[in-house]
């Protein structure tokens, strides 16, 4: 199962958006990288929503970079908000997919 997860930074006052199969692991790497990456100078880093993708990894890569192109923090913490994040996103999807 996929995941397309948000992340937010207190520190920053920044949103990352990602994709992985494990929630736990992957919230676990950002916060203690390897590496200099993007995310290492942001942290701590808190996990503020995930979405289930389903099997179709090419669809959760579609999806973070649809979401990650938009560059837009207003859609991302519309994708928060418990009244239409849920329904935006299954809108994104249904964009994705149909433009395939």
């Amino acid at each position: 199962m996929f995941y397309i997860y948000i992340l937010y930074s207190p520190s920053s006052d920044k949103y990352y958006i990602g994709y992985t199969e494990d929630l736990t692991k992957r919230l676990f790497m950002h916060n203690n990288p390897i590496n200099n990456k993007y995310t290492s100078k942001h942290l701590p880093w808190l996990m503020k929503k995930s979405f289930e993708v389903g099997n179709d990894k090419t669809l959760a890569l579609k999806l973070e970079r649809k979401i990650k192109s938009m560059k837009s923090r207003n859609f991302i913490e519309k994708l928060l908000n418990p009244d239409q994040g849920n329904k935006l996103f299954q809108d994104l999807i249904k964009k994705i997919i149909s433009a395939c």
